[in-house]
């Protein structure tokens, strides 16, 4: 019988449990504790997203190509129930689909290096999938040595099994991932301070600054010089006030200056040039993908399409785990006794046009080889 078949009553209501994973504290000092807190640096990748937007930019493209799947038992008519369910599967309240937690999912998993997501349970079984805040976690390596515990503000986690977690790249020891953007915050510094010296720079060269000087003659005494002054200065600022074109007319010695005119900016396509290098090469995306033109062409050549293909086929991997413990979940709360099976959507990276010409290459190798052999 289906999960969505369990027989109820009409008067029964969905008794969804709480979540684990969310905010709850109830000690101002629950963090002096020996726990390992998830969000040691959280704040500073989060920060740098949010300052250099090619960096962001890239991360939601992984995101998008990446995604893909479907879960597949061996029975069509339960294949079709089990999708179309997690198709429109409560998501922390403001989403839907198991598809919208996953990208949440891979969006922290890569950001901060570990992801930690929940399986809320109801009395019809999975009520909703729960993208948990890094923040209100802690882990701590269990007695074995080997597994691990959480705790929500400094109180184990009654039902561990409902937790989902994953980690990138784990350093030996560590119960927390490696970041992707590790060693960018010192390369988006410098960006930054390029760009926010070029900003001030035009913001000076836009709004231009104007020295009037005018040199009194030699029988001018101090009182005259003084009042010259001030005639000169509210007839320039009459005529710079002035919405139309407005002409400013002085006696004597008068010369207007542009301040700053003689003064030549840096170059800055160099150092910023290499500044994204560095991000490019640590993210893994070609350079056009993410609206840089470095080459005389966009077209992604073949070994590109082959490493970028190999990265997503990495993440996937430390996904499909996740992505199976709930699929299991499902059929074993339904009384199905079978397996699911995460099958990925093929990444295809290159033009349609390569693709049949590729095709076309292989059916006349093939055709070469049987007229050899005959």
């Amino acid at each position: 019988m289906g999960l969505l078949n369990f027989r109820k009553n009409k008067n029964d209501t969905v008794g969804a449990s709480a979540v684990q994973t969310s905010s709850a504290s109830r000690h101002p000092y629950y963090r002096l504790s020996s726990y390992m807190p998830l969000n040691g640096k959280s704040r500073v990748y989060a920060q740098v997203r949010q300052a250099v937007p090619i960096i962001d930019a890239a991360v939601n493209k992984i995101i998008r190509l990446t995604d893909g799947f479907r879960f597949e038992t061996g029975d069509e008519m339960l294949d079709i129930r089990m999708n179309d369910y997690f198709n429109n599967i409560n998501v922390g309240g403001n989403q839907r689909g198991i598809s919208a937690f996953i990208s949440n999912y891979l969006s922290q998993l890569l950001t901060f290096g570990t992801a930690v997501g929940e399986v809320v349970l109801s009395n019809n079984g999975i009520y909703a999938l729960y993208n948990s805040d890094l923040a209100d976690l802690e882990l701590k390596r269990a007695a074995n040595g080997i597994d691990v515990e959480f705790y929500n503000y400094n109180e184990k986690i009654p039902n561990p099994s409902l937790v989902l977690y994953s980690v990138l790249n784990p350093k030996p020891g560590d119960l927390c991932g490696t970041s992707i953007l590790e060693g960018l915050p010192f390369i988006s510094d410098i960006l930054m301070k390029i760009y926010h010296t070029v900003g001030e720079n035009w913001e000076h060269a836009g709004n231009v600054r104007y020295a009037v000087i005018c040199k009194p003659s030699a029988d001018a005494d101090g009182t005259d010089a003084q009042s010259r002054a001030n005639t000169i200065a509210q007839a320039w600022k009459d005529a710079m006030d002035s919405k139309s074109v407005k002409d400013f007319v002085a006696v004597g010695d008068v010369s207007v200056q542009v301040i700053g005119a003689d003064n030549v900016c840096l170059n800055s396509e160099i150092p910023v040039r290499q500044m994204l290098e560095q991000i490019v090469a640590k993210l893994g995306l070609p350079p056009f993908m993410l609206g840089i033109n470095w080459s005389s062409t966009e077209r992604m050549s073949t070994q590109q399409a082959d490493i970028l293909t190999t990265e997503l086929k990495a993440y996937r991997r430390v996904l499909t785990p996740v992505i199976s413990k709930i699929g299991n979940m499902y059929l074993a709360l339904a009384g199905e006794n079978c397996r699911a099976e995460v099958v990925w959507e093929d990444i295809t990276l290159q033009d349609e046009c390569d693709g049949a010409k590729a095709k076309l290459y292989n059916a006349q190798a093939e055709k070469i080889e049987r007229e050899i052999s005959v």
